[in-house]
C-alpha cells in the first residue's frame, strides 16, 4: 500500500546515520517530519537540496518539524556524504527499497540512453498523528524547500495553509 494525502502513513522502521534507527511509531505524538527522497549521494542536485535544507533547519525546528533525507545509498555513503557537507540532520538508507515503495517514488529514468529504475526527487511531510499531509512529487530544486517549510509552518498555525500540494515547476 502507498501514502495518500490524508490518510496515516503506515508504520515503518528504518537504518539512519549516527548509528539511529527511525520509526514511525517513536515520532507519532512528538513532531512534524519530512521525508526527502532523492537519487544519489555526492551529486550536484542532490547535495544542493541537502544544503538547502540544512540552511533551513531552524526554521523547520521553531515549526516543530525534524528533517530526514532518504536515498538507496548504503549507510556508509551516507555517513561520507553527511559528514562532506555538514548536513545537521540524518539520512536513511533504504537499499531494500521499502520505504521507497511505501511512498512510491521509484521511477523509469533516463540517464545517457540508457533506461533504469531509480528514485524520483519527492518531498513528503508528515504530521504529529503520522498523517501525511503534503508530497511534493518530479521535485525541481529551486524554492522547493522554502514550500515545504511553509507547508511546515502551516501545520503549526504560524502562516496561512499553502492552497495546493501540486508539483512546484521551477528551475533546478
Amino acid at each position: 500500500m502507498t501514502v495518500t494525502i490524508g490518510k496515516p502513513v503506515d508504520d515503518f522502521t528504518a537504518k539512519a546515520t549516527s548509528g539511529i534507527s527511525v520509526s514511525l511509531k517513536d515520532l507519532k505524538g512528538k513532531t512534524n517530519f519530512v521525508l526527502y527522497f532523492y537519487p544519489k549521494d555526492n551529486t550536484p542536485g542532490c547535495t544542493s537540496e541537502g544544503q538547502a535544507f540544512a540552511e533551513n533547519l531552524d526554521a523547520f525546528k521553531e515549526a516543530d518539524t525534524i528533517i530526514f533525507g532518504v536515498s538507496k545509498d548504503t549507510m556508509k555513503a551516507h555517513e561520507n556524504f553527511k559528514a562532506k557537507y555538514e548536513f545537521p540532520f540524518e539520512l536513511i538508507s533504504d537499499s531494500n527499497e521499502e520505504l521507497c515503495k511505501l511512498f512510491d517514488v521509484i521511477r523509469l529514468k533516463k540517464m545517457y540512453g540508457k533506461e533504469f529504475m531509480g528514485i524520483e526527487r519527492s518531498t513528503f511531510l508528515i504530521d504529529k498523528e503520522g498523517t501525511l499531509q503534503h508530497e511534493w512529487r518530479k521535485v525541481r530544486i529551486k524554492n522547493h524547500v522554502e514550500d515545504v517549510l511553509q507547508a511546515a509552518q502551516a501545520l503549526e498555525g504560524m502562516v496561512e495553509p499553502i492552497t495546493s500540494t501540486l508539483d512546484k515547476s521551477s528551475d533546478n
